[in-house]
């Protein structure tokens, strides 16, 4: 038996419990992992709130990613066996001490790489890949608009983009992030919070580009910002959505998409870890050889135990995450945050 949070009711995040449950042995295709790092990103507070598109039935665990090392191998794995680090995706389930997972949702680490340092290459790096790739079409010497860029997604991108030859121009909501975001990547820094953003950001993109726009946004926030950022596209350029974290979904105007030849996509990367895992095993070991060069660092900024998911849940609902923020189990081998806040039972 070991520990999970749990969702017995969709609500806030204050509503989770904790609770002690038996981990299956693994199917022939399955592998057990024990747990020293779970992620915290934003869906595990829509799936809390119970509206992700994706729901278990109750109760169950949030958590869409786990770093650890695997303790059980079902009798068909062939790639990884006990004693081995992983890092592995899923639906839900993460926020646990010990979890069985189909094998081809896990990744060899590194070595050398921590536990809460894969969780933060993990993702938020995953998002960023396809979003800027396999959605964006980047290329070197493209510019890149990033929105959110100090959260888990932006601040990946950000990392990502300027690692594989693009300028970044990071999009923030408040002054105090620009630093933040210049460490992790971005070339320049315009704001987000300006009341005349239609008009102020088209002006300080054409500045920064010359009169020419960016090639590629990742947008992350949603409504107005979304708005603004389809007029500083590009002639051919690309615009990706992958979140409404500001709280609004966008109304886009095709004539826009038309006048410019611009191309409007969503990123639901979840559909490509269930339906060409391949792609995503590939996106993985690219994230990892960067960071092996040297050229990605781990976002992590923030380990909690895991009896402080809540507090997790809670800054991330009020905005106050720059990074990446990871709970860390009792197995964790490096230093833990005093629980501060914990889930009671």
């Amino acid at each position: 038996m070991v520990r999970a949070l749990h969702i017995v009711r969709h609500g806030e995040p204050e509503q989770l419990v904790l609770a002690t449950v038996q981990v299956p042995a693994p199917g022939p295709d399955e592998i057990t992992i024990d747990v020293h790092a779970a992620g915290v990103n934003f869906p595990d507070l829509l799936v809390v709130r119970g509206t992700y598109q994706n729901l278990a039935p109750l109760p169950f665990s949030p958590g869409k990613e786990v770093a650890g090392i695997v303790s059980a191998v079902g009798e068909s794995v062939g790639e990884f066996r006990v004693g081995d680090h992983v890092l592995a995706f899923v639906e839900n389930g993460g926020y646990v001490e010990r979890i069985t997972v189909p094998a081809f949702l896990c990744h060899p680490m590194p070595e050398g790489l921590d536990a809460a340092d894969a969780i933060g290459l993990g993702l938020t790096f995953q998002t960023a890949h396809f979003a800027l790739f396999a959605r964006g079409q980047m290329k070197p010497g493209e510019t890149v608009l990033v929105t959110g860029a100090t959260g888990g997604v932006g601040s990946a991108t950000a990392q990502l983009a300027k690692a594989c030859g693009a300028t970044v121009i990071a999009g923030c909501t408040t002054a105090s992030k620009a630093d933040f975001a210049r460490d992790h990547g971005a070339d320049h820094v315009v704001m987000l919070d300006r009341p005349d953003l239609d008009r102020s950001l088209r002006a300080e993109i054409a500045a920064l580009t010359g009169g020419r726009g960016v090639d590629v946004v990742v947008e992350n926030l949603g409504g107005q910002v979304f708005d603004a950022c389809l007029r500083t596209v590009a002639w051919c350029g690309r615009i990706v959505v992958v979140g409404f974290a500001a709280g609004a979904a966008a109304t886009l105007r095709s004539n826009y998409l038309l006048i410019k030849n611009i191309a409007a996509v969503g990123l639901h990367w979840s559909d490509y870890r269930d339906r060409t895992p391949s792609l995503v095993s590939d996106a993985q070991k690219e994230i990892f050889d960067l960071w092996r060069q040297g050229r990605l660092v781990s976002p992590v900024t923030e380990a909690l135990r895991l009896d402080d998911a809540v507090l997790a849940l809670r800054r991330i609902a009020d905005r106050k995450v720059r990074g990446k923020i990871v709970l860390l189990t009792e197995r964790y081998a490096g230093r833990l945050v005093p629980s501060s806040d914990p889930v009671s039972n």
